[in-house]
């Protein structure tokens, strides 16, 4: 008999019933459309739960990094500097503005955009650069002092992709609030899930307004159907907006989940050798979205997954660069090997909210046979 599946990180549903409350409101009143009140109330909350002014709900990460940029009309001819430790959802819209992508290491010290490494391709481009896209990766967060500091200097506009981060704080702020946009995923692996949805939040209501016509087709105030603008059709439906407003009420629950499960494996496997934790730094409050280690000894990642998977248990590596990606060969990267040496020697480990401790321990004793 098959062992149970022990999953990299899966939809958890609150105990407490609070998204179907919100789904059977949008039943009952038969809502059933991308507009509505559970949608407008979503804007709200994460709003609020995130101390920025504006939101507008859509149907993914990826839409709202989309309409982020095309906030800041990046377009042909323009540059944008983006991470290239990430997953390719945050580079993918760069190309759908048509503008050039120049991808940017990490450092050791967060994993994140170096900003020396940013510092040096400012200088390279210049004003040929429209904005920058930083990543808090695996939601832990980018050094956002130093890397605000750097824009500012050379006045250049900035994108917080916090797809994995919601609930992550620097300097007891929350990521996603810094710059002039933040995205956040409600994909189904996330710390909370609509099934797919996606946020984008600002401070400027006249840019956040607009992105909201634009995700529903820019239809003009007419009685007829007319259109002055190109659109898209990106708003998050009613129904997955109930579900976010439920998994909201549970995210701190969820990040505390998160913390325990990556305190559980740096206490079991710490002292294996060859083995790291992502870092947390004294500035950082991460949501410990994924719990992630490097390998640097003879036991590789590879040794790992294959033998976490003969256990059907689910386990990743870190994301691929995206200059090491067949179709972003093209772009310039600046920096060094940082984003390459994680890529190599890192892994994910299960880190499903809904995971218990027997589950754990037994991770932990997988990986821990392959040093004995």
């Amino acid at each position: 008999m098959k062992n149970k599946k022990i999953w990299l990180s899966s939809p958890h549903m609150s105990d407490e019933g609070f998204e179907k409350e919100y789904v059977k409101e949008a039943f009952d009143s038969n809502w059933i459309a991308p507009l509505g009140t559970n949608v407008n109330e979503f804007e709200k909350e994460l709003a609020n739960k995130v101390n920025s002014k504006y939101a507008a709900a859509l149907v993914s990460g990826t839409s709202a990094i989309h309409l982020a940029l095309k906030a800041l009309n990046v377009g042909q001819g323009d540059i944008v500097l983006c991470q290239t430790l990430t997953f390719s959802a945050t580079a993918n819209p760069i190309i759908y503005q048509n503008a050039t992508p120049v991808f940017i290491d990490s450092d050791y010290e967060t994993w994140n955009m170096d900003p020396k490494a940013l510092e040096e391709a400012l200088e390279k481009y210049g004003d040929k650069v429209k904005a920058v896209l930083v990543v808090h990766l695996y939601g832990f967060s980018a050094d956002m002092d130093k890397i605000m500091a750097i824009c500012d200097k050379y006045d250049v506009a900035v994108i917080e992709d916090a797809a994995e981060s919601l609930g992550t704080y620097y300097k007891g702020q929350h990521t996603g609030t810094f710059g002039n946009y933040g995205i956040f995923s409600f994909n189904g692996n996330k710390i909370i899930t609509t099934s797919g949805g996606g946020m984008l939040v600002s401070d400027d209501e006249e840019r956040i307004q607009k992105v909201r016509f634009w995700s529903t087709q820019s239809r003009d105030a007419a009685r007829h159907y007319q259109h002055s603008e190109l659109g898209f059709n990106y708003r998050l439906s009613n129904v997955s907006a109930g579900i976010g407003r439920g998994q909201l009420k549970v995210l701190d629950q969820r990040v505390a989940k998160k913390k325990y499960i990556c305190d559980y494996y740096k206490r079991e496997l710490s002292d294996l050798e060859g083995v790291e934790f992502m870092p947390v730094n004294d500035w950082n409050t991460p949501n410990f979205w994924l719990s992630v280690m490097t390998l640097r000894g003879s036991v590789r990642p590879i040794d790992v997954m294959e033998a976490l998977e003969a256990e059907n248990i689910e386990s990743r590596p870190v994301w691929k660069p995206m200059h090491l990606q067949p179709f972003f060969a093209e772009y310039d990267y600046i920096g060094g090997n940082v984003s390459e040496d994680l890529f190599e020697n890192g892994i994910c480990l299960p880190s499903d909210t809904k995971i218990t401790d027997e589950e754990l321990e037994k991770v932990c004793t997988v990986i821990k046979s392959l040093w004995k």
